[in-house]
């Protein structure tokens, strides 16, 4: 089990996401509709589906749109989308994944293409940078849940791998499999989690700083605010005191 981590900067900065909170329901509402339409519409029965609908309420999404975005795919009229994944290398060899859902591979691969050559970076091949992170299940609970200890001593005794927790909250690996069944078991004793899913977590990290970090917060920014992009997942390690200068 590990202990404290700067992990909120290998994913996106809270503050930015915020600001970008109409974008983030469309989103929340394409995953709920794709998770609605691969499984059964009830959240108690789907855990890919219950995961959507909790990473929802977490960021206070209406409950009508939640509803409304269930219903999309129990009615068949839904758009068809697909998860795509997307992999390359940001300013300072920064490795980066991107995981979109989109009704058009052309248009997304075209998007994403030009946010990497825009922003320092360039789009690689399927598997170019995959290999340096690992594929495991992330539950993350807010600050509010407890201290460290207990959630170590919860994370323990629901089997998972590891705990990272700083002043922003708790995240908690697990194996891919055991990620819904480590959930339920936290849940007992932590409440409802505020997001449990998929993730891309880095072997080794990549320290940024200087002129690096502008470019590569602007990339980030960049794949973000497109309404495709679902997730972006990066190795990049960049302290404090470089993200305060960004201001």
């Amino acid at each position: 089990m590990a202990g404290h981590s700067k992990f909120k900067n290998i994913m996106h900065r809270k503050g930015a996401q915020d600001k970008k909170r109409s974008g983030m329901f469309s989103k929340l509402s394409r995953e709920i509709t794709v998770a609605a339409k691969m499984g059964l519409p009830d959240p108690d029965m789907n855990p890919r589906l219950r995961a959507a609908v909790n990473a929802a309420k977490a960021q206070s999404m209406p409950k009508d749109n939640i509803q409304r975005a269930i219903d999309k795919a129990s009615k068949g009229d839904a758009e068809n989308y697909e998860e795509v994944r997307y992999e390359g290398y940001g300013p300072n060899g920064v490795a980066i994944i991107v995981e979109a859902l989109t009704d058009n591979r052309n248009r997304t691969a075209t998007n994403v293409r030009t946010a990497f050559s825009k922003n320092g970076g360039n789009l690689g091949a399927s598997g170019s940078v995959a290999h340096g992170f690992e594929r495991l299940g992330l539950i993350e609970y807010p600050a509010s849940a407890g201290d460290e200890d207990k959630v170590m001593e919860a994370a323990i005794e629901a089997g998972a791998d590891d705990v990272q927790s700083d002043e922003d909250g708790h995240q908690i690996w697990t194996q891919q499999d055991g990620m819904h069944d480590v959930a339920k078991a936290l849940e007992a004793a932590l409440g409802e989690a505020s997001a449990v899913k998929l993730a891309w977590k880095p072997t080794l990290m990549t320290e940024v700083s200087g002129d690096a970090v502008a470019s590569l917060m602007k990339l980030v920014d960049a794949l973000e605010d497109d309404d495709d992009v679902q997730t972006v997942w990066g190795n990049y390690d960049i302290s404090d005191d470089e993200l305060a200068k960004l201001g």
